[in-house]
């Protein structure tokens, strides 16, 4: 294949500085060879970091980081200072003096005109990244590459753009799969699904990570009260109130059908959280039920009774902070920003834990040794 490979036919020891001349060789590595950690990653598609905080726990630093919101990015920098950033519109900066520099180019192309919350425009839409994602891994040539998106590019309707995404990056010369994860099962908190793309030199085989959590694993799927309380807010509160619908659709379960205003619901504490939107903020924001008004409410209009009006008491929404405990991103990261823009950082994040155990498959396919799991 014409990808540049790295030679790893030398101690585990050896320096993790030689890496970039070991992998500018283009020798190419066995199964199973040993390379060093760490490898560095290339995260073109940074936002405010939850994929390269999941990277780094895998032992794959990111040197390198792209993005154009100014808002991620210095969010990105608070927890990534020693990463280099590149700023501004990705079509406008060209890789190819990385070339050789990177074991590994991840990224989250912006996953809008794909996504079923949208309009669903596909390459129509200005902000679809996946012909640059393509671009970068021909210009710097990695390892590996490790693309997320939202399952919705492998809906029937965009199959095809899924399909021709997968040839270009096989035609670079990589063993290139793709599988769409759940987030629960790897500790996350929410019911999140993901779509990944993974690509590895020929002489590697890449394994999907098995999950930890859930049925036949060795942990339980972890529930939103894991993380949320309902006594205490973390972070600072959402001044946005919850009323009562006038007209509620009623549903066997008092967490569906819509009982309130708004697009944000009432959060189950005793089951993982729905996806975290980048849409939430002010009323499309979810809520604890902090005075246990639901399940009476709820018996209430299934018994026949009358709509309530006014403001639910004890509501209260979902903080940013906590919006990023259920992302499984780390207690003390703060967002930069506005409100609204530190929820759409949020929403628009990989969870770190789920990237990181994607990532750590990834290491090991390339022969590094393994980074344990935190039990």
């Amino acid at each position: 294949m014409a990808g540049v490979r790295c030679e790893a036919r030398r101690s585990v020891t050896e320096s993790a500085d030689t890496l970039p001349d070991m992998i500018r060789s283009r020798a190419v590595i066995g199964q199973d060879d040993l390379v060093m950690l760490p490898l560095p990653t290339f995260d073109a598609f940074a936002g405010a970091g939850g994929l390269s905080l999941g990277l780094t726990a895998a032992g794959l630093p990111v040197t390198i980081a792209a993005d154009s919101n100014e808002d991620a990015i210095a969010t990105y920098r608070s927890h990534h200072p020693t990463t280099k950033i590149i700023e501004g519109d990705i079509a406008a900066h060209q890789f190819s003096r990385y070339k050789g520099e990177f074991a590994i180019v991840a990224g989250g192309p912006p996953c809008q005109p794909w996504s079923s919350g949208g309009k669903q425009l596909g390459q129509a839409d200005g902000r679809d990244g996946l012909k640059h994602f393509v671009r970068i891994v021909d210009e710097v040539r990695p390892l590996a590459f490790l693309m997320e998106n939202v399952p919705g590019l492998a809906a029937p309707g965009n199959l095809e753009h899924l399909r021709a995404l997968i040839s270009d990056l096989t035609a670079l010369g990589y063993q290139t799969d793709y599988q769409i994860l759940d987030a629960t099962a790897y500790g996350v908190p929410q019911r999140r699904r993901r779509l990944f793309v993974v690509g590895i030199i020929d002489g590697r085989e890449f394994t999907w990570p098995t999950a930890t959590n859930g049925p036949g694993a060795l942990h339980p799927i972890r529930a939103a009260g894991e993380v949320i309380s309902r006594d205490f807010a973390v972070g600072d509160p959402n001044p946005s109130k919850v009323t009562y619908a006038k007209k509620p659709v009623v549903r066997p379960s008092a967490f569906a059908g819509l009982l309130f205003n708004g697009g944000g619901r009432p959060l189950n504490l005793r089951a993982p959280a729905p996806t975290v939107l980048a849409s939430s903020g002010w009323n499309r924001t979810p809520w604890v039920d902090t005075a246990d008004i639901l399940p009476e409410y709820h018996a209430h209009l299934r018994a026949g009774g009358a709509p309530r009006t006014g403001d639910v008491p004890g509501a209260r929404r979902l903080t940013v902070a906590e919006a990023a405990l259920l992302q499984t991103f780390p207690r003390s990261l703060e967002f930069v920003g506005s409100r609204g823009s530190q929820y759409v950082q949020v929403g628009n994040a990989v969870p770190p834990d789920l990237a990181a155990a994607v990532s750590r498959a990834l290491a090991q396919a390339l022969g590094a040794e393994p980074i344990p799991v935190a039990a």
